[in-house]
Order: structure tokens, then sequence, then C-alpha cells
């Protein structure tokens, strides 16, 4: 059990998810991005396409369970974003606008930065491609991050069979570890020696017993996420009380440099999940964003959860945005603009519904994907 977590007692995952604080600033972003998550598929596909794609054939490639009332409506709720032509069958290709928004990715370099980092901090220095595969939107590397960047830096990284899962492959880190000298991003915001800059949602009661908790904690030295851990401390089950502190400390600070990693400064809890064994968490890490609310929120709106690293945001925003981050941002304003506005757009297409079902169009409808 994590310090900084009340009494758990025997509640279930969902019942100690369901009886976080919730922070409403967090639950709205979350609820604006919903429909960019549930598209993105369907986006890189038409991103990826010279010429419009039919829907007949868009929905054999791509499970396009987007909307309770099905695709169609889903797309007519968007017409900022997708547009719709005739004759039948009906084709679908982006607006100039979103296009536009989604050629912005970061160069190669800085790609090949990101995934440096990424895998120094595995204790074997590798990874399952898969796994990178699940957050490669996250950490805006190039939807061919393997030609683009892998193969493109082979003094860094090499790829090789998986020999525990048949046709797949493992991604290594071949640089010498000698010449890393990575500064984890806490480093820029410590307010002192190992402690986390802590931002506690609105409303959260800190008890006199609680603060006294997390001053200890604070103060607990702790293994960086980019320094050598020996495998002996963590590869027994029978371990001291404080070596479990630290441990569960050290999983704090692999996943604040990961978020630090990504874009948004967020990411799916199953995501990041794909990498625990290879950081050598040993610990829950849903309870690792629960029992730390200073640091990490938990949204669970979507059905599925989504942790953000708290002192990159003020409020709402970003505090250090990036040209990715502003694309997306501006492709989720499109989004939420939906039909505002346009009157009767794509009504050539044969599309028509009434104002109030798109107006009050409830995030409810939208079906999860596996994205």
């Amino acid at each position: 059990m994590a310090i900084l977590l009340h009494a758990r007692g025997k509640a279930t995952a969902a019942q100690h998810v369901a009886a976080r604080h919730l922070d409403h600033t967090f639950e709205k972003l979350v609820a604006a991005y919903l429909p960019l998550v549930a598209a993105s598929p369907l986006l890189d596909a038409l991103r990826a396409s010279p010429e419009p794609l039919a829907l007949p054939d868009l929905a054999r490639r791509l499970p396009l369970r987007l909307h309770r009332r099905g695709p169609l409506h889903f797309f007519r709720l968007f017409p900022r974003v997708f547009d719709l032509r005739p004759p039948l069958p009906l084709s679908l290709s982006l607006t100039p606008p979103a296009a536009e928004l989604l050629a912005i990715a970061s160069d190669p370099g800085a790609a090949a930065r990101t995934l440096h980092r990424l895998l120094a901090m595995s204790a074997s220095r590798s990874f399952p491609l898969r796994a990178v595969f699940r957050v490669w939107r996250e950490l805006a590397l190039p939807d061919d991050f393997e030609e683009s960047v892998v193969a493109q830096h082979p003094h860094l990284f090499r790829l090789s069979s998986n020999p525990a899962e048949p046709n797949t492959h493992v991604l290594h880190l071949v640089a010498d570890p000698s010449n890393e000298e990575f500064t984890p991003a806490v480093e820029k915001t410590r307010p002192e020696k190992y402690a986390f800059k802590l931002q506690f949602p609105p409303g959260f009661k800190l008890t006199k017993e609680y603060r006294k908790k997390v001053n200890e904690w604070q103060q607990l030295p702790y293994i960086g996420p980019y320094e050598v851990v020996d495998r002996k401390v963590g590869g027994s089950k029978r371990v001291s009380k404080m070596a479990r502190k630290k441990m569960e400390k050290r999983a704090v600070g692999i996943a604040h440099e990961f978020l630090s990693l990504t874009v948004e400064k967020m990411v799916e809890v199953e995501k990041f999940s794909q990498f625990r064994k290879w950081f050598g968490i040993e610990v829950n890490v849903r309870d690792v964003f629960l029992d730390h609310p200073g640091i990490f929120y938990l949204s669970a709106k979507g059905k599925r959860h989504t942790v953000f690293l708290r002192e990159a945001y003020d409020r709402d925003k970003l505090v250090e945005a990036n040209d990715v981050s502003e694309a997306r941002r501006k492709l989720v304003e499109l989004m939420l603009l939906r039909r505002h506005g346009l009157g009767n757009a794509n009504s050539n297409a044969n599309m028509s519904s009434s104002a109030n079902a798109t107006t009050n169009e409830s995030y409810d409808d939208l079906q999860e994907l596996d994205v």
C-alpha cells in the first residue's frame, strides 16, 4: 500500500477509481478530446490517402464503431474535419484545415531523442516494438518511425526478432550508456532534493496526518528513471518496508518522466502499463497515479483511464506548448465547434438530422475504439 493513500480497505479497482477526488478542469479536458481519440485511426487512414476514400472501403479497413447511431452520424457531427462527398457510395476526405493541422509533426531528430530517452529508462534498454506503436501519437513519433527514425539512426537503435512472440520485434537501444547524460524533467521543478512539485486539486482536504506523510515521502531518497537499478532490490517478493517505499517512489519518477516525454503530458493508463515490466515497475501503476493526487490526475471518462501530469498544466492549458500540441488543440477546437454556424453543411450527401440532436449530443454516445 502506498504511503499517500487513504485507507483503501477491500475496495475493488473500480471503486478505488470512483472514490478519487474529481478535478473538473481535467474532466472537461478529457471530454473535449474524446471525439479526437475515437477518430484517430480514421484520421490516420485519411491522411495517408491521396484520394477520398469510399465509405464501404473504410468500413472494411477500420472498425467504424464511432457512434451508436453509426459512422455517418459521427462524420456529420464534425463537418469542419470530415468532408463527405456524393454521389453514392459516399466518399470521405479531410477538410483542408484539418489536413493542415494533422500534417504538423515532430522532426525525425526530435523523435529520435524522445525514443532514446524512453529506451534509456528500460532496465534492458529494449522494448517490444508493439508497445511503442501503442504510444506513437502520444510521443509525437512519425507514423513511419520504423523507417524515418529507427532505420535512420543505426548508431542508436536496432530491431531484432522477439523470441517470446513470433512475428514481432524488439527495439533495442545500442547507444553507449557512458555518453548519456539525461536529466529527468522533474529536476526543473523540484522544490528540494528528492521532492516532487505538488498541485492538489481544488477542494482537496489536507489533514495534519496526511501532510506529515506527504512530507516524509517527499524527503525519501529514490533511484531516478535513468539510473541503473540493482536487480536484487526488486527481484524478491520479500523486501523491507523502506525498500518497497523506494520502489514505489521510483515508479512515480518513471511515470513522471514518461508523461514529460508525451506531447500533451497525458496518456491512457493501459498504454503506459505496456511498459511496466520493461521499466522494472513492480507495483500497480493505477495505484501509483491514484495514490499521488498532487502529482497526477486520473480520469475515467470515456470508458478509459487517462492520466495527466498536473504540473504540466495551468488550468486546462499546457504550461509549455509545442507545435504538435498546438495543432492537436486546434483540431480539438474544430471538433468542438461541430456544426455551429454551418447551416446544412453536407446536406448534399443526404445527411439531414435535427439541430437539437446535434447540439445536445452526449459524449456517452461515442463508441470505444482500440486506438
